[in-house]
C-alpha cells in the first residue's frame, strides 16, 4: 500500500471530491459519515475522552458471529496456547488462529492474532502489513470506541516496524496518520510530518496532511503555503488544488477559489463532480 492511502481526513465535503476522483487515493467503501471521528483530534478544545474496546470484549463479541465448528477450532488453538512454554513457537500458531478468524470474515481479531505473530517474528513486512491493515479497518469502522483500539493496534505494529527500518517513508506516514485519526494524540502525528517535511521540504504526501490538517485548525496561510508546494511539483494534483480551493475560501479570496474550482472541474471532467462544483462555486458568488 503506498502512502497516498493515508491521506483521508473527516472533511466532509472532501469525501464528495474523492468520491469522484477514484485511483488509489482513498481506502474502499468508507461512507460519508462513517468511520473515522472528525480528524481534528488536534483541533478540537478538550482533552480526548474516548475510551478504546479492549480486544477481550472485541473477540467475545465477534465469537457469536462464528459457525460451532470454528469456535470449536479457535477454542482448541487457543487451548494449545494456553499450554504452549516456548515463544518461539507462538508465531506459527497465532497465524493459524489468524487464518480462522479471517476465513470466516472478522478482520479486526483476524488482524490482531496476524499482528501478535508479526512482532514475535519481529519481521518489517509483517508489523507493516498488519498496521496497514489496521488502518484499513480504522477507516471503514462505524464504533469509536473500536475504531480507537484498530488505530492503537495500528500504531504499535508500525512503530516496531519503524525501529527496524527508521528510514522508511511510507511507514512513518501510515504512522502520523494513526496518530492524527485514532489515538487521541494528534500532535505526535504532526511531529512526525514535521520531521518529513524538514528532510523533503517538497514531499507529497506529508504536504497534503499538514495542509488539510490546516484547513481544520484554520490556519489557512499555512493551508495555503502546503498545497502550493504539492502544485509546484504535480501542477495537476486535483486534490491539492481542490483543497487549496478551499483554503482560499478560508482566506476570504472567493474569487481565487473559484478559480482552482473550476480548473479542477475541466482535470476531472466528470460531469456528477462538476454538478457539485458548481453548486459550491454558485454559494461562492
Amino acid at each position: 500500500m503506498r502512502a497516498a492511502h493515508y491521506i483521508t481526513l473527516a472533511i466532509a465535503i472532501a469525501l464528495i471530491a474523492l468520491l469522484y476522483w477514484g485511483g488509489n487515493t482513498v481506502p474502499p467503501a468508507k461512507k460519508p459519515g462513517a468511520g473515522a471521528p472528525p480528524m481534528a483530534g488536534a483541533m478540537t478544545q478538550g482533552p480526548n475522552t474516548m475510551k478504546a474496546a479492549s480486544f477481550d470484549s472485541i473477540e467475545a463479541a465477534s465469537r457469536k458471529q462464528l459457525p460451532k465448528t470454528a469456535v470449536d477450532t479457535v477454542t482448541t488453538i487457543e487451548n494449545e496456547l494456553t499450554a504452549m512454554r516456548d515463544s518461539s513457537r507462538m508465531a506459527s500458531v497465532f497465524i493459524r488462529l489468524s487464518g480462522i478468524w479471517e476465513r470466516n470474515k472478522v478482520m479486526s481479531v483476524a488482524t490482531y492474532y496476524y499482528g501478535k505473530a508479526a512482532k514475535l517474528e519481529n519481521s518489517e513486512k509483517k508489523l507493516t502489513f498488519a498496521g496497514q491493515n489496521f488502518l484499513q479497518l480504522m477507516e471503514n469502522e462505524s464504533s469509536p470506541s473500536v475504531q480507537m483500539w484498530e488505530a492503537r493496534e495500528a500504531v504499535t505494529c508500525l512503530e516496531q516496524s519503524l525501529k527496524i527500518a527508521p528510514d522508511n517513508e511510507d511507514t512513518k506516514l501510515a504512522l502520523a496518520t494513526g496518530y492524527i485519526e485514532g489515538t487521541g494524540e494528534p500532535m505526535r502525528g504532526v511531529q512526525i510530518l514535521l520531521a518529513i517535511t524538514q528532510q523533503k521540504p517538497d514531499d507529497i504526501p506529508a504536504n497534503m496532511l499538514l495542509g488539510r490538517m490546516s484547513i481544520q485548525s484554520a490556519q489557512f496561510d499555512k493551508a495555503v503555503a502546503r498545497f502550493e508546494t504539492v502544485l509546484k511539483k504535480e501542477p495537476e494534483n486535483k486534490e491539492a488544488m481542490f483543497f487549496l480551493a478551499q483554503a482560499y475560501e478560508g482566506k476570504g479570496d472567493k474569487h481565487k477559489a473559484i478559480e482552482l474550482l473550476e480548473k479542477c472541474k475541466k482535470i476531472v471532467n466528470n460531469p456528477e463532480f462538476s454538478k457539485e462544483i458548481d453548486q459550491k462555486i454558485n454559494l461562492l458568488k
